[in-house]
């Protein structure tokens, strides 16, 4: 079975998120989304999600790509992810070109092009968030 693994908050969840996931699925038989905690969140990323934790969570879980969330409590944890739940292949957004190639080490690395019209960023911005 081919695993693969990718990162995020997921607040505001829209379909640029679905089709990042499902892209990312296609890359393997199971899809771990590891999902920001809100501490991880506020601490690190200064970012406040308008839906904790939890919420976020149970939206990604009822996504079908999806078979495993489990939580990201730091940037240093990826490695260690990569090697418990023995991924093959390990995706984000391209907006993160390059910052994850030392995964390269452990597993293949993808970088998926974002959906261009659609951001949590775009949605807060549009609502005067």
């Amino acid at each position: 079975m081919k695993k693969v693994i990718t990162y995020g908050t997921f607040d505001l969840l829209h379909y640029g998120h679905i089709q990042l996931l499902r892209r990312a699925k296609a890359y393997g038989d199971y899809l771990i989304v590891a999902l920001s905690t809100d501490e991880f969140n506020w601490n690190e990323k200064q970012k406040k999600c308008y839906f904790s934790y939890e919420q976020r969570k149970i939206l990604l879980e009822s996504i079908r790509y999806v078979d495993l969330v489990i939580p990201e409590e730091n940037w240093a944890q990826k490695v260690s992810d990569v090697q418990e739940f023995k991924v093959d292949t390990f995706v984000m957004g391209d907006d993160w070109e390059g910052k994850f190639d030392f995964l390269k080490d452990y597993c293949d690395v993808v970088y998926l092009p974002r959906t261009p019209e659609i951001s949590t960023t775009q949605i807060k911005k549009d609502l005067g968030k």
